[in-house]
């Protein structure tokens, strides 16, 4: 039995926003109910419609915020998340930003120094890398990102619709970057609306409606639940 990574028990995420009218709710629930446990080396996707509470999912993953309701139990392990621009200082130049990501994840900078070099090379952006971030393309961060991801030694990484940006090439490499951290047993989420993706890389796939975890089934019979539910959704718009 492999190591239990991370475990969900009913988890929910409230958010508060300000009310336009006296008598409006004010409360937004991301999520209400999701339960599932990730192993150690197991690469899992995440699905569901837009706004059913994925990338909310992982902020609570990575330990950014805390659910309102639920339990969730983690390893003692180390995780970076990588959105388009996750982390990103938008000050900071992107070679400055690898050191920041670095530390936070509790390296020392002579360990970064050691990489940088291969990550300013994977990443692929030329003389921008010593530009402030504020002022690349989204393609840009999301490479940068990637590339972080692949070289810091972390237990688990967490992606947030990264591979879909970027042309064929980047999407092509980023397939094989994370095809190359399944391999060495590195544990990864993945959120994605790419079922091709899901089909050649995750082992498990969770999926999300309205902000709860639907029951899992093997991957191909999630996806084809999530097709399903996507075309009645396209009737129902067309109706």
């Amino acid at each position: 039995m492999k190591k239990m990574i991370f475990d969900l028990k009913n988890v929910g995420m409230c958010y508060r926003k300000v009310a336009s009218l006296p008598w409006s709710c004010n409360e937004f629930w991301a999520l209400k109910d999701v339960s599932f446990s990730v192993h150690r080396g197991e690469t899992v996707g995440v699905i569901g419609r837009n706004g059913a509470g994925k990338s909310t999912l992982l902020r609570i993953l990575a330990n950014i915020i805390k659910p309102d309701i639920g339990l969730i139990t983690r390893a003692d392990v180390t995780v970076t998340m990588q959105s388009i621009g996750a982390g990103f200082d938008p000050r900071l130049t992107g070679r400055q930003n690898i050191f920041l990501s670095g530390l936070l994840l509790g390296m020392d900078k002579q360990h970064i120094s050691q990489r940088i070099e291969k990550i300013i090379e994977l990443a692929d952006i030329g003389d921008f890398i010593d530009e402030p971030v504020k002022h690349y393309s989204s393609g840009m961060r999301a490479r940068l990102g990637l590339s972080i991801a692949y070289y810091v030694d972390a237990d688990v990484i967490l992606i947030d619709e990264v591979l879909a940006v970027g042309d064929q090439a980047f999407k092509k490499k980023a397939s094989e970057l994370i095809k190359g951290k399944i391999k060495s047993d590195r544990t990864v989420v993945l959120v994605t609306h790419s079922m091709d993706t899901l089909r050649e890389l995750c082992d498990r796939v969770i999926q999300i409606e309205d902000g709860r975890s639907l029951p899992e089934l093997p991957v191909d019979q999630t996806i084809a639940r999530y097709l399903i539910s996507r075309k009645k959704d396209n009737y129902a718009k067309q109706a």
